[in-house]
């Protein structure tokens, strides 16, 4: 088949009531370019009929829809990742199936990638999500900046455009566990932002909850940086050294007034802080040993049931 302009990249994971109007937003803004596309929908081990009705719209459109089909859930990520390693377009565009980020705004994405751009992240203008999901992204946003120092000004925006060489860097990483948008920007050499619409969820629920996007933010920091480790040292040392001065403090106290029976619940608060702080340390040496596992593992990142184009 002769090679598409642009890569549409969708991640579907039990979303069969927005696929249909997600669908023909998306064919009309891009037939409206002129531009020759293609759209390749992942559908990471649906429960309910997305996978048929993926199906249905590659046989309506096979010149355009290709369906990519997982055995079960590999997550987010995963899911874009393989059709990274299908994807033929010289900009590849990522965009959730929630109808979050509208169809329409794709071209000015587009417009940037064509600017020179080679990564073009979105930032979302009235972003349309509940409370907390607003507050915890900002204050995930500045925890990532702090320790990776990648900037990104809004990282749960998933309506991202990508020129074909960072596509085809981030294919190669072969990493398990990976954050795709904060990876393209550690290989962007001239990485841009657009503000863009967001909308309402059309239908369904988000499948992110408070868990799964700390353990996301857990995957960007340790993916990226050593920084918590070398944070948990430094603590490490200043308990060591403020631990030495109040034993020295105890045994002067001691030769001059005399034991301390009364401190006695002292030492036990004392104790029971130091022992939280070796837990959490080991938890986090912990998350970087449980990475390392999975990738000398070399397990598949996903496993493909089927794969619906149109051959020439």
């Amino acid at each position: 088949m002769a090679a598409p302009a642009v890569t549409i990249v969708v991640p579907v994971y039990n979303e069969e009531a927005n696929l249909r109007p997600l669908f023909a937003r998306l064919a009309a803004t891009m037939d409206a370019t002129g531009r020759p596309w293609e759209a390749i929908f992942t559908d990471d081990g649906s429960r309910d009929a997305s996978a048929a009705i993926l199906r249905e719209l590659h046989a309506a459109r096979p010149d355009v829809v290709r369906a990519i089909e997982f055995e079960r859930n590999a997550g987010q990520h995963m899911a874009i990742m393989a059709a990274f390693e299908h994807a033929r377009g010289d900009i590849v565009v990522t965009i959730d199936a929630d109808l979050q980020n509208p169809p329409e705004e794709i071209p000015k994405l587009l417009a940037a990638a064509d600017a020179g751009h080679d990564v073009v992240g979105s930032i979302r203008r009235n972003r349309q999500d509940v409370g907390w999901r607003v507050y915890a992204s900002r204050a995930m946003n500045f925890v990532r900046e702090r320790i990776t120092g990648i900037r990104m000004t809004d990282q749960g925006c998933m309506l991202r455009a990508y020129r074909r060489g960072i596509v085809q860097q981030i294919v190669a990483t072969g990493e398990q566990s990976t954050f795709i948008p904060a990876l393209a920007q550690y290989f962007a050499a001239n990485p841009a932002e657009i503000e863009v619409e967001h909308a309402a969820r059309a239908a369904g629920e988000s499948k992110y909850d408070l868990y799964k996007l700390v353990r996301l933010n857990f995957d960007l920091m340790t993916g990226f940086s050593v920084v918590p480790l070398q944070m948990f040292t430094i603590v490490g040392m200043l308990i060591t050294a403020l631990s030495v001065i109040l034993v020295g403090y105890l045994m002067l106290r001691r030769l001059i007034i005399g034991p301390e029976a009364e401190g006695l619940f002292t030492l036990f608060a004392i104790l029971y802080f130091l022992v939280g702080v070796v837990i959490t340390g080991l938890g986090l040496v912990g998350e970087y040993v449980g990475r390392i596992y999975n990738e000398v593992r070399k397990r598949p990142r996903f496993q493909i049931r089927a794969i619906h184009e149109k051959l020439e």
